[in-house]
């Protein structure tokens, strides 16, 4: 079994040390969290199906010329991504009124927004994620103008390509959120969409009958949860032949 330096492990992935500079390896976990951790699970064969979501999306808008750490996946839970700076904000688009949204301003939840609703939160869990404006993150350094227009802009154009990739088979992109980086190249910085895009950061409801085919199952207990992870994927296309069957993961070193 691979052994690898673990850099970094979050609630529902590891990133381990890549196999030449400048790269991770990138590893999907089956744990399920939600409410800022204060609910925990394990959806067997959760990552296998992120893993393989999370490519073929990240692959799809690198096809039309949005920028992001991925570059290719290495087996059924592992893919292989270019080493970047996270930025501590999460940018949240909103279609249509769920979650937060419903709760902060009392709009019944499925909603159609009349236009596209962005949303900044700081990334800290010790505070809770807090939402925040333009002028926080310039006047804390999180990030520059600069870099919130380049996250705009792509948010924006990852929002206008996944809504109809969705609507394609048969699926409404509620709300996602989406995590950059900046990308060193040759003393030339970009920025990148960076972490994943997969059912557990995208809200994604049936377009029939709006059953819900996220992350929200497990937040609201409706279970069957990975059988709604399993559709989108068969939807898309790409659902593992073999099932998501569990892989061991590499051993870090410590």
């Amino acid at each position: 079994m691979t052994r690898r330096r673990r850099i970094y492990e979050g609630k529902a992935k590891v990133l381990f040390e890549g196999p030449e500079p400048g790269t991770l390896v990138q590893y999907f976990k089956d744990d399920a969290t939600a409410f800022n951790n204060q609910k925990h699970g394990i959806i067997t064969g959760k990552g296998v199906l992120n893993n393989r979501i999370s490519e073929y999306l990240m692959t799809r808008l690198g096809e039309i010329g949005v920028p992001t750490h991925f570059v290719r996946r290495l087996n059924m839970r592992e893919q292989l991504v270019r080493e970047v700076e996270i930025i501590p904000i999460e940018v949240v688009v909103r279609n249509i009124a769920a979650g937060s949204l419903t709760r902060r301003f009392a709009i019944p939840e499925g909603t159609p927004l009349p236009r596209s609703i962005v949303e900044y939160y700081y990334k800290s869990d010790d505070l809770n994620d807090p939402m925040v404006a333009e002028e926080h993150i310039t006047a804390f350094g999180w990030a520059s103008p600069q870099d919130l227009d380049d996250m705009m802009s792509l948010a924006l154009r990852v929002n206008d390509y996944l809504t109809g990739l969705f609507l394609g088979i048969g699926l409404k992109l509620v709300d996602f959120k989406l995590e950059f980086g900046r990308l060193w190249e040759n003393d030339e910085m970009r920025i990148v969409v960076a972490d994943e895009i997969s059912p557990d950061n995208c809200r994604l409801w049936d377009v029939k009958t709006n059953e819900k085919l996220d992350k929200d199952r497990f937040r609201q207990d409706l279970g069957r949860v990975a059988e709604a992870y399993q559709e989108v994927a068969r939807r898309l296309g790409i659902l593992p032949e073999v099932g998501p069957t569990d892989v061991r993961g590499p051993v870090a070193i410590t």
